[in-house]
């Protein structure tokens, strides 16, 4: 796969303690109503659950609505592994001539980053382009209370 470049310096969240938060045993169905959940003991802490890399792993604001399709949308919090090595598929962060973009990878058959929008064209990379993957995005977070 791909492996992010190390050009630029990356800003990374220092430590911070654990914030475990109750977890419920039960999964909860978006279809019907289950009335039958159980609250557990367990607890999950997002960092834990988020971020495998501490040392490669930083947050960043999406802009746009190119990847709407794959569930990220205008200012959903990005949180980038330049730790993972990206293949075929991957959402990436990416640098295009100098701009940073979110697409998916294609590989195969010919390198391209695809938008998640059919409003939007693919972008089909040449030797021409300065492109470097710069990470792969693990995870997107939105809001969806908007008070």
């Amino acid at each position: 796969g791909y492996k992010p470049s190390n050009q630029c310096p990356v800003m990374t969240s220092s430590e911070h303690p654990l914030l475990p938060l109750p977890l419920f045993a039960d999964r909860v169905s978006c279809g019907f109503p289950n009335p039958c959940s159980t609250f557990s003991d367990h607890s999950i802490d997002l960092n834990q659950l988020c971020v495998r890399s501490p040392a490669s792993t930083f947050f960043v604001r999406a802009s746009g609505d190119s990847m709407r399709d794959k569930g990220i949308l205008d200012g959903d919090l990005l949180i980038i592994d330049r730790s993972v090595s990206a293949v075929d598929g991957d959402i990436v962060l990416a640098v295009l001539d100098g701009e940073f973009t979110v697409k998916c990878l294609q590989t195969k058959p010919c390198p391209a980053l695809v938008p998640a929008n059919p409003a939007y064209s693919t972008i089909y990379l040449t030797e021409e382009m300065d492109f470097q993957v710069w990470g792969v995005v693990t995870f997107a977070l939105h809001q969806t209370w908007g008070r």
